[in-house]
């Protein structure tokens, strides 16, 4: 599931590295093996303070660099001491350290205490000052402020201590002799100090932030945060109510604070175990701890989303098959990974998070079994995470062993959960979660990865079996629109469709549920952040800008854009004949989602797409845009307009790019050129393979209600000509798989043969035009019956032309026998019987008139004017 890269290791890194210097300084010939090394604490550079017992029984302590893969010794004790807790300030001119005094009577300091904490000059060595003399633990840790060394004539310090308390020491400094950094006032240090915390039971300390996480407890349990600024000052944040046991915490506990190899923590003390995370990148904050029940084998963990302002609470039936191992003393691994919180118990489970999409549990991976492992060799109750700064990744120290790792989740993993198929004993139930969690994971969280997105895509080709509960190509549509979209603002994940799940009417029962973990969700957790809106700064003014706007969210129905919304709307533009203003403004909004992408795809030109003019999708597209803008307007009106047209017209064209680049990555992968495009040629396998594709994008967007590029119905309908027999062609189009464009049927007129089996599919295909297209597609057809056709529009043209110019009007008669196979004939007809309309009728206001007599007076005169008759 992870990836590992070894990025320091204590062997390798420091111990033979001191055994060359001790063997070099002690002039002996052999190293020595027993030199008893202890990582101490790690910095905010990632510097690693470690501990060795001298080869002259002294005890030292060194630093690593992992920039300069080089060791430096910071001081020498002139005996060997037990070392609890130690930190150095970035300037490396003072170093903190807390001593455990040893039982030994001979090898005690005095005063004699339980604890000493002393603040040591070396820059050079030089003096040691007292800070603390207690019976109880202590640790010390430097802020880190970004000032220039030169300029940097003071330091701040951190002291924690067990009986609750945490003090900050404010240590002004001076420089003698020009090089050399001391104390300035060493006898006044005890009043330079300042009492930031009264009480605590539970203390966190986030060096790469400087912020500092602890629990207070009266009546209940109270989260607080206390942010330090580079002036040195520092302010309480935010408070958070935690429903916890209350005997959640017998003794005091450190988090992040260095480790103590002279104390044991007791197992059946700590009855919960928690950790803090923020993530600047997503301006969230998860608060994680875990519980264990002692009646039933199950794990309980909760996951505070503060940025969601939601709790969820989760519960893990662990079983009796390990009898052996005690499972009341077990607590997971809280890893965070980007957006992604990993909770990681080995042996039994490994659950993947995602704190940005937590609705459903279908979006989280929740591994179980033997298998589940991190690819390290320590229980995960040995391991220690520690914070990297670029956020993706994070370090986890394994301090038995004395390694530490860079663990990134793996995407060869995550590829291989997409590509196995499911075996006859494993239920779409277990596996369908599995392939849609792994899907969003490769593709949001990954999706920069171009090689991985062409490897996804493959996949989605390879891939022939349908997955009942949800659509590959319409999830890997939605999450990587999405990506793009969450890249431009991050307001946009609630607002924005994430997965096709939330378009069906009703959710399948395998991604509701997912078997071996349960979730229960609280909403409005109501965090409460201290202090006026202008004193909040960076990431909690933001933190507190996305918790106010989740509550809205929250409370307003339908707050996520569904694209099939459209689908009555897009019905209607079709069936009706909407007013020309109202085309022209969805024509302006086709045209700045097209020139978008062109100035995109200058080079792109394998698939022939976007190179013609398709009246609907272009309708499509400028109603897609219009939509969703009105959505954004309605949820999000502080962005302002200039700010959602910009991100609309943007989702737009990615939408019409992604599809474009599956259809180019498929083309590439089957090796087709340009001959693809002739009519004339039957299709092979890798035509066929493409129309497939090809078929289940339409579908997909179809099921969406998603435009598609220009051209698309048409390179649809080509390789559809070629790949299908002519009768399930004309299927494909009764049934609305294929639309007839008229660039597609011009090539099919000019480019195919007029045999008798091409003539019939030619008629066919006129028959369901409509009449202004089949008498343009008349134009290009070298045939007699087009010539008729043509002759008989040019006839009915000069007839019109000549009624205009007479002034007689060319109206309907709805007559029965009415027959317009012989334009001109008809046409005469017509024109003789409007001009009998108008003439005068002689025997009109007459009575009494002789019917039989009439008619035999006009057949006589017939019979005369034809020569069959003498007058």
């Amino acid at each position: 599931m992870l990836k590992l890269k070894q990025q320091f290791d204590l062997q390798r890194d420091v111990v033979f590295d001191i055994l060359r210097k001790e063997a070099s300084v002690c002039r002996v010939k052999e190293y020595s093996e027993d030199v008893d090394t202890r990582i101490l604490n790690t910095e905010r550079d990632g510097s690693v303070l470690y501990s060795w017992k001298g080869a002259t029984g002294t005890t030292r302590i060194g630093k690593y660099d992992p920039y300069t893969k080089q060791n430096k010794l910071l001081y020498t004790f002139d005996k060997q001491v037990c070392v609890s807790s130690c930190s150095l300030n970035k300037e490396e001119t003072l170093l903190a350290v807390s001593l455990v005094q040893n039982t030994s009577a001979q090898q005690r300091l005095k005063p004699i205490s339980r604890c000493l904490t002393l603040l040591i000059e070396i820059h050079p060595i030089n003096n040691t000052k007292v800070l603390k003399a207690v019976d109880c633990r202590v640790k010390v840790q430097f802020l880190h402020q970004e000032t220039e060394w030169k300029s940097a004539l003071e330091s701040h310090l951190l002291l924690f201590t067990e009986d609750g308390y945490v003090d900050l020491y404010h240590v002004l400094l001076s420089k003698q002799e020009g090089y050399r950094v001391v104390i300035s006032n060493p006898e006044r240090l005890s009043r330079a100090v300042e009492r930031i915390i009264e009480d605590f039971c539970w203390v966190q300390w986030d060096g790469h932030t400087q912020r500092l996480y602890y629990l207070t407890r009266k009546d209940r349990f109270l989260l607080r945060c206390v942010q330090f600024y580079q002036n040195h000052s520092c302010d309480t944040v935010l408070e958070l109510v935690l429903e916890l046991p209350a005997n959640a915490f017998r003794a005091v506990r450190f988090v992040s604070l260095g480790f103590d190899h002279y104390h044991v923590e007791k197992p059946e003390q700590e009855l919960v175990r928690m950790r803090v995370f923020t993530n600047r990148l997503e301006r969230s904050m998860c608060v994680c701890y875990s519980q264990l029940l002692k009646d039933k084998q199950e794990l309980t963990y909760t996951v505070v989303l503060v940025h969601k302002d939601c709790s969820k609470r989760f519960r893990v039936y662990l079983g009796n098959d390990k009898p052996s191992l005690n499972l009341h003393q077990l607590h997971p691994l809280f890893i965070p990974i980007g957006y992604y919180i990993l909770v990681y118990l080995q042996g039994y489970f490994l659950h993947c998070i995602n704190t940005r999409q937590h609705e459903m549990l279908c979006h989280s991976l929740f591994l179980t079994g033997q298998d589940v492992n991190l690819g390290m060799q320590s229980q995960s109750d040995a391991l220690t995470v520690m914070h990297k700064e670029d956020e993706t990744s994070v370090c986890l120290l394994e301090l038995a062993r004395g390694s530490i790792h860079i663990a990134e989740l793996s995407p060869a993993y995550l590829l291989q959960i997409l590509r196995s198929d499911a075996s006859p004993g494993c239920p779409s139930s277990r596996t369908d979660p599995l392939r849609l969690a792994a899907l969003h994971c490769l593709l949001v969280f990954m999706g920069d990865d171009l090689k991985l997105e062409l490897k996804i895509i493959e996949w989605l080709c390879d891939n022939m079996n349908i997955v009942e509960s949800f659509d590959q190509i319409q999830e890997f549509i939605l999450a990587s629109l999405f990506r793009m979209s969450y890249e431009k603002s991050l307001c946009l994940d609630k607002v924005l469709p994430y997965s096709s799940v939330y378009e069906k009417k009703e959710v399948p029962a395998c991604l509701e549920a997912v078997p071996g973990v349960s979730c229960t969700t609280e909403l409005h957790i109501d965090p409460d952040f201290k202090g006026k809106a202008e004193r909040l700064q960076g990431f909690w003014s933001e933190l507190q800008w996305n918790t106010e706007k989740m509550k809205y969210l929250n409370a307003v129905p339908n707050s996520r854009y569904r694209t099939s919304d459209i689908q009555a709307d897009w019905n209607k533009l079709r069936s009706e004949s909407r007013a020309s203003s109202h085309l022209n403004h969805l024509e302006e909004n086709t045209k700045k989602v097209l020139s978008m992408v062109d100035t995109w795809c200058l080079e792109k030109k394998l698939v022939p797409l976007f190179q013609e003019e398709d009246h609907q999708q272009r309708a499509f597209i400028g109603l897609t845009v219009d939509k969703l803008r009105e959505h954004l307007n309605r949820h999000l009106p502080q962005l302002g307009n200039r700010k959602i047209d910009s991100l609309v017209v943007n989702y737009v064209a990615k939408l019409l790019e992604l599809i474009r680049h599956m259809l180019e990555s498929a083309w590439l992968k089957n090796k087709l050129g340009p001959h693809v495009l002739c009519l004339t040629k039957k299709g092979g396998p890798s035509e066929w393979a493409v129309f497939h594709f090809m078929l289940r994008i339409l579908e997909s967007t179809q099921g969406l209600c998603l435009p598609l590029p220009p051209g698309y119905h048409t390179l649809f309908a080509v390789f559809a000509v070629r790949c299908l027999p002519h009768q399930t062609f004309l299927q494909y189009i009764d049934h609305g798989f294929l639309q007839l464009t008229e660039t597609f049927v011009s090539r099919l007129m000019t480019d195919l043969d007029n045999s008798e089996t091409n003539e019939r599919l030619k008629f066919s295909i006129l028959k369901k035009l409509s009449e202004p297209m089949e008498q343009r597609i008349y134009h290009m057809w070298d045939h007699p019956v087009s010539s008729a056709s043509i002759s008989r529009d040019y006839v009915k043209t000069l007839l019109e032309k000549h009624t205009k110019n007479k002034g007689f009007g060319f109206t309907v008669r709805d007559k029965p026998d009415f027959r317009p196979e012989f334009l001109p004939l008809t046409y005469l007809a017509k024109m003789l019987s409007d001009i009998e309309s108008q003439a005068l009728n002689p025997f009109e206001d007459r009575e009494n008139v002789d019917a039989r007599f009439v008619e035999e007076s006009a057949l006589m005169q017939t019979l005369i004017q034809l020569g069959f008759e003498e007058k």
